[in-house]
């Protein structure tokens, strides 16, 4: 995955995150799952561009 495609998902599950939170609470189980996928995209983010 290039990235520019990560940071699109990123924004993606960012703003998910933030919607799902709004209408429930942090510690939702769906908040919670969405907040540890945007953790592993925003490292892969940052594992590929420190290679270039």
């Amino acid at each position: 995955m290039i990235a520019e495609q990560l940071l699109t998902r990123i924004e993606e599950y960012r703003e998910r995150m933030i919607h799902l939170a709004g209408h429930s609470s942090m510690r939702d189980s769906r908040v919670v799952e969405v907040s540890a996928e945007l953790d592993t995209l925003i490292i892969q983010y940052i594992h590929l561009t420190k290679k270039q």
